[in-house]
């Protein structure tokens, strides 16, 4: 019987599932797509061309068929978008059933494999505690970190000056014994110019540096329209606040603005819940800490600088008169400051599809701010830490690529979670 894996390795076999003891294959071929139903032994050609009696091909052979125009049918097909929808649909429902090989054990074994699962179980709680001591250390150090973090903010709203020892770099060092005298002189004519520049301009400490951080990371930067930027100019400094010790697991994401004309705030915060327990419903699931839920705070914006929203105007006819009117009605916009008010999860944790993307794609934004914007934040600017990103992404890909188990649909390092009916996949943290 052809195994599922194969499937993923990209071999042209059958797929296999097990329901009810009825095996179904499916098979994608160049001249069609073909479905056998073992116990009645009969293919369909499901291009429309014709059905054929099968009775003599033995189950988990590649089935093939001699059809005038299958070719292209199947390109027609295959163009069709609601037809590889289905297809994706129906395929993405056999990937992961069971074989049926645990149904067909003993009794007595049976019996062993679920205490097996009952230490399983044990496991996963183990686990959940070396996780939240992971996060008492994580604590620990993000105190240690913190000096050096306020020290970034001071230079760069111009709060400390770095002296020229703190200045020195080893890649200008390296850089400098490669200029030849000519060169030499060159630079240092150059250097003066940008020189009398900078004493004309006198710019104060590192300008609109997180927002140049947002603009070079693709995460951020679909988020941000061009009405955010004059606002982002403003923002001093981003940094993590942990939960207490004792209390619930949680971080808390602070923006730090200079006073400016759009709100009247000098910060912005979001904050993340998180859980490290086993789902009783579903323990085997477990895979570290889950962000569950996340809130944002009010933002006080001046009159008419609120850029969450828009007015449009509208031409609307009466019935009876015929006469026409122009109402303005205020709708939300597209904002990066919609990442302070997230969909709230109701009491009974359904959301509807929209509301579970837009938290699902906030946790994974929340996330990568804490683990790597905040800690990175100079390389993001210059735009080092993002060459790596790429570095590592092309790694993954290599290795997911020769990975036999590799679903492409989970391409992303992070996952999601929403306390929800309807469940996505956890944040790692």
């Amino acid at each position: 019987m052809t195994s599922k894996r194969q499937l993923a390795l990209g071999w042209p076999t059958l797929i296999d599932v097990s329901l009810k003891r009825r095996f179904l294959y499916q098979s994608i071929q160049p001249n069609g797509l073909y479905c056998v139903n073992s116990d009645k032994y009969r293919c369909i050609y499901l291009t429309g061309c014709r059905a054929l009696d099968s009775s003599s091909m033995l189950a988990g052979n590649t089935l093939r068929a001699k059809c005038p125009g299958s070719r292209q049918l199947t390109v027609q097909m295959m163009q069709n978008p609601q037809i590889l929808a289905a297809l994706q649909e129906r395929l993405d429902g056999l990937n992961g059933s069971p074989s049926g090989y645990m149904e067909s054990l003993p009794k007595v074994v049976k019996r062993r494999v679920n205490a097996l699962k009952n230490l399983q179980v044990k496991c996963a709680h183990i686990e959940a505690k070396f996780y939240e001591e992971v996060h008492e250390l994580e604590r620990k150090y993000a105190a240690l970190y913190q000096p050096l973090f306020d020290k970034r903010s001071d230079i760069v709203k111009a709060a400390y000056e770095p002296t020229d020892e703190e200045c020195e770099w080893k890649a200008d060092e390296e850089e400098e014994l490669t200029v030849s005298k000519q060169d030499e002189m060159k630079e240092k004519a150059k250097l003066e110019e940008e020189k009398k520049d900078e004493e004309k301009e006198d710019p104060k400490g590192i300008p609109e540096f997180w927002l140049t951080v947002f603009k070079n990371v693709d995460l951020l930067s679909d988020m941000l329209q061009e009405h955010d930027e004059p606002i982002l100019k403003h923002l001093q400094d981003i940094k993590v606040k942990f939960s207490d010790p004792g209390q619930p697991m949680s971080f808390t994401l602070e923006f730090h603005f200079e006073a400016n004309d759009f709100f009247t705030n000098t910060m912005l915060t979001k904050t993340y819940k998180m859980r490290s327990e086993p789902d009783e419903n579903d323990p085997f699931s477990f895979d570290g800490p889950e962000i569950m839920c996340c809130t944002g705070c009010t933002i006080d914006w001046t009159k008419g600088k609120n850029v969450t929203l828009k007015t449009i105007k509208k031409k609307q006819k009466h019935k009876g008169r015929g006469t026409v009117r122009t109402v303005t009605k205020t709708v939300p916009n597209d904002s990066f400051f919609n990442f302070f008010t997230p969909p709230e999860v109701p009491e009974n944790g359904e959301l509807d599809e929209d509301s579970e993307a837009v938290l699902a794609a906030d946790f994974e934004i929340g996330h990568f701010i804490r683990e790597r914007i905040v800690p990175r934040a100079v390389l993001y600017f210059t735009g080092e830490a993002i060459e790596d990103d790429d570095d590592d992404e092309g790694e993954e890909e290599a290795d997911e690529e020769n990975d036999p188990d590799y679903d492409p649909k989970v391409s992303s390092p992070l996952h999601t979670h929403t306390h929800t009916h309807t469940h996505t996949q956890p944040v790692p943290l």
